[in-house]
C-alpha cells in the first residue's frame, strides 16, 4: 500500500473508531468519510461494505490491547505484568462504552476475523499466565480464556460502579487467581 493510501486507511479506521463510539455501528459511512477528510469513494475502496469497516475497527481494537500484553511481559515481573494487563482489560471493557461488544456483535461469530481476535488475546493472555504460573503467582489451574472472561466480567459489572466497587471486585478477583 502506498503511504498515502495507508495513511488515508489508518485515518478512515481511527475516525470510525470515535464515530462509532459517539453514534454507533450504523453511524452512515459517509459522515465517516467526511469526518476523515476523504471522499466517500477512499472509504469504499478500501472498505467495500459496513462489516469491513466495522472489523477493521475490531482488529485494530485487540490488537492495541494483546500488543499491550507483550510489552507488560517484557518489562515487569511476572504477577505484575499479568495483573497490570487484566487491569488494562477491565478498563478497556469499562471504557469502551460498549463499543467492543457493538462491534463484535456486528461481526459474524463464524468470521475469519473473529477467530483472529480470539486468537491474539489468547495468545496474548498465555504469553503473561505462563510465566507468573512458574513463578508460583497464580493457580496452575488457570486457562487463559479464565482470565479473559473474568476481566470482562469485572469489566461489564463495574461500568457503572464507584471506584470502590470496582475496587472490592478486582481485589475479590485477585484473591481467587493467587496460588495458595
Amino acid at each position: 500500500m502506498r503511504a498515502d493510501a495507508r495513511r488515508n486507511y489508518e485515518r478512515i479506521v481511527a475516525t470510525a473508531r470515535d464515530v462509532f463510539a459517539e453514534h454507533g455501528v450504523d453511524a452512515p459511512l459517509d459522515d465517516i468519510a467526511k469526518a476523515a477528510k476523504v471522499g466517500p469513494g477512499t472509504l469504499y475502496r478500501h472498505f467495500p461494505s459496513r462489516e469491513d469497516l466495522v472489523e477493521a475497527v475490531y482488529r485494530g481494537e485487540i490488537a492495541q490491547l494483546a500488543g499491550s500484553a507483550y510489552e507488560l511481559r517484557d518489562t515487569l515481573s511476572p504477577g505484575d505484568a499479568l495483573f497490570g494487563w487484566m487491569r488494562l482489560q477491565i478498563r478497556f471493557i469499562t471504557e469502551s462504552g460498549g463499543l467492543a461488544v457493538a462491534l463484535k456483535s456486528a461481526i459474524n461469530a463464524d468470521s475469519e476475523t473473529f477467530e483472529h481476535c480470539r486468537k491474539q488475546l489468547n495468545d496474548a493472555v498465555a504469553a503473561l499466565l505462563e510465566p507468573a504460573q512458574a513463578a508460583g503467582i497464580v493457580r496452575t489451574d488457570l486457562e487463559p480464556r479464565d482470565l479473559l472472561r473474568l476481566g470482562h466480567g469485572i469489566g461489564a459489572a463495574t461500568a457503572y460502579a464507584d471506584d470502590a466497587g470496582a475496587e472490592r471486585l478486582w481485589s475479590v478477583m485477585l484473591d481467587g487467581l493467587r496460588a495458595s
